[in-house]
Formats: structure tokens, C-alpha cells, sequence
């Protein structure tokens, strides 16, 4: 079987204690519009969030532009790519969320299936969970004013712990739908940080755009870090990084796999899910510590008790009890 470690390197693709300046806010609020508009809007939102489901052939384009120190030299670029089925989970008038679902083969030819990051999209959001740095993520409350008319996105790691979340529009520019976060902090990701970079989390803006062929998904982010390595310190810019993920329409893969593996494991995620909202609630938000190679401290053990439920070696109820076990051990204190 294909070391897990090594199919993480598939998966590629800020903030202290005290903050030394927060993300600043998307634009200002959206206009006033008639009932009829409005429902409109709201229809060709869900339809472009919808339409991130479906299969897919993924490229995972990184590229570091611009140094913003004069003592750094920006990395050479990085393309990877992979299969992926997106999945619908949950649709409700203000809620989607989108489950993605890696294949793989080894080198055997053997598929494999990872599940890979989630995506939680709700309207009007009274609040979004945020990253704030060090292994703590915090409920962040979006201003009254800019909640009508727009839809925060949360992200999740492969163990259905937080990544990072944003808010933003839903607009057409130039005959072209997209959303646009706000400027969100991010902790890095495995590329990065398996490295130990100077840079230690990301300040980023994240759109996703409907194409012809699929989608994409672009990410501006500016690579930070305390500065002379301090934690706590002054955080400064380092690098400035392009990130472009395609995904285009595809069948030419082992589909039914992505969908085998999710019907054998699904009640057990949206436990492992349930045992996190619980955590978070309770914390106003939640403390796991960061590791490079697996996102989370919870990582490869949530993982693998999914892999052996879908082996035959686990029930549900086992595994959904060690899962609750790993989860309250990681988030205490």
C-alpha cells in the first residue's frame, strides 16, 4: 500500500497570540436590491457553488513571485495535479457544503481513495471561523452590515479539522462569475510546511470562478512570518505567491471508488464533523496543534480509522468513538 505520508505530497494543493493588525474587510455593503433581484442573486450564487460538484481532472499550479525582503529568493514553481470527485453533503436554501474525495493508484495500479478538503458555504454568516495563528482558530463575527447578500466559505482539513474561513460576494465582472474573499489568515500548507520556511502562516484572498470546462479555484496569498523567527514577534511579508487549481470535467478515472469509499464512511465523517462543531462551539472556537506532514494533531489517526472502516476492520460506532476520544484529547486546554 502506498505510504500515507507519500500521498499527502498529493494533497498539496496566518497568527500569533496578539495580532499586529487583522485582515481588512471586502468591499463595502451591497446595495439595496428589489425582492425579485434578490432571489435572483441568491439563485445564481447556489448555482455557481453547486456546480463545484461533479469529477474531475485537478492542476495544482504554486508559484512564488514577488520576494518582499531583499534577503529571499522565491522557490521554483511547483505543478502537481490528481484526480478529485466533489460530492454534495449537505443543501439547504442557506447552506452548501461540498465534500472533496482524492483518487489515487499506487504503484501497483491499486486505487486508493483519500478524503480530501471540504468546503462549508452559508449565507448571510453571522460569524465564520477564523484562523488567528498558532494551532487557535476563533469565531470572528462578520460586521451586521456586511452579511446581506453574501456567503462565507470555510475550509477543512482531510480530518475535518479547521483550515481557514473568509467571506465575500458572489459578482460578475467582464461576463464572469467569481466569488472574492475578504483577506483571510491562514496556516500553512503541507508544500510549505514540511520545509520550516522563514514564513509560518499565509495572508490570502481566495476566489472561485464557474468555467466552461469546470472551475477554478485562485488564491493570492503573501507568505508571512514573525520577524527574526520570534514567536510573537512583528510579522512581516516575505514572499508574494500565485496559486491556481483547475478543475476541469473528467470520467477517465475509478469514480466509483471516490463514491464506494464515501458510502462505507459518510456516517462516520459527519460524527467526526458533529464532534468538532461541539468542540468549536464550546471554545468559541478551538486549539489543535499544527503538524506538517498530516494539517492537524487529530490528522492520520481520524484518517486511518476511516481507512479501516472502510476495510471491514472497524464498525461505525467504534470507529465514531475513537474519533470522539482523539478529538477531545487534542482540543483540551
Amino acid at each position: 500500500m502506498m505510504n500515507r505520508f507519500l500521498l499527502r505530497s498529493l494533497l498539496a494543493a496566518g497568527v500569533a497570540t496578539a495580532l499586529p493588525f487583522a485582515p481588512a474587510l471586502a468591499d463595502g455593503p451591497v446595495a439595496a436590491r428589489a425582492a425579485g433581484d434578490e432571489a435572483a442573486s441568491l439563485a445564481a450564487d447556489r448555482a455557481s457553488i453547486l456546480a463545484m460538484a461533479g469529477d474531475y481532472k485537478v492542476t495544482f499550479d504554486f508559484r512564488e513571485t514577488t520576494p518582499w525582503r531583499a534577503d529571499y529568493t522565491p522557490i521554483a514553481p511547483k505543478v502537481s495535479g490528481g484526480h478529485e470527485s466533489v460530492r454534495v453533503i449537505e443543501n439547504s436554501p442557506g447552506k452548501i457544503v461540498l465534500q472533496h474525495l482524492l483518487v489515487v493508484s499506487d504503484d501497483k495500479g491499486k486505487t486508493m481513495v483519500i478524503k480530501h478538503w471540504r468546503q462549508d458555504w452559508t449565507y448571510e454568516p453571522e460569524s465564520v471561523l477564523a484562523y488567528a495563528g498558532e494551532g487557535k482558530w476563533v469565531l470572528e463575527t462578520v460586521p451586521e452590515r456586511m452579511r446581506k447578500g453574501r456567503w462565507s466559505q470555510t475550509v477543512w482539513q482531510t480530518d475535518d479539522s479547521p483550515r481557514y474561513g473568509g467571506w465575500g460576494q458572489w459578482t460578475e465582472e467582464g461576463g464572469v462569475r467569481r466569488w472574492r474573499s475578504n483577506w483571510t489568515w491562514r496556516p500553512l500548507a503541507r508544500r510549505d510546511a514540511v520545509r520550516t520556511p522563514p514564513y509560518d502562516r499565509y495572508l490570502a484572498i481566495n476566489r472561485h470562478s464557474p468555467s466552461p470546462a469546470g472551475w477554478i479555484h485562485w488564491q493570492d496569498n503573501i507568505k508571512m512570518g514573525p520577524e527574526g523567527g520570534v514567536s510573537g514577534g512583528k510579522m512581516v511579508p516575505f514572499v508574494q505567491e500565485s496559486v491556481l487549481n483547475t478543475y476541469a470535467k473528467a470520467g477517465d478515472y475509478d469514480i466509483k471508488a471516490a463514491d464506494a469509499y464515501w458510502t462505507a464512511t459518510k456516517d462516520y465523517w459527519a460524527a467526526v464533523r458533529t464532534a468538532w462543531d461541539e468542540a468549536i462551539a464550546k471554545g468559541n472556537g478551538v486549539r489543535v496543534a499544527e503538524v506538517a506532514e498530516t494539517g492537524s494533531a487529530s490528522g492520520e489517526r481520524l484518517m486511518s480509522y476511516a481507512d479501516e472502516l472502510n476495510a471491514g476492520k472497524l464498525s461505525t460506532s467504534q470507529a465514531v468513538a475513537k474519533a470522539r476520544a482523539i478529538i477531545a484529547q487534542v482540543t483540551a486546554g
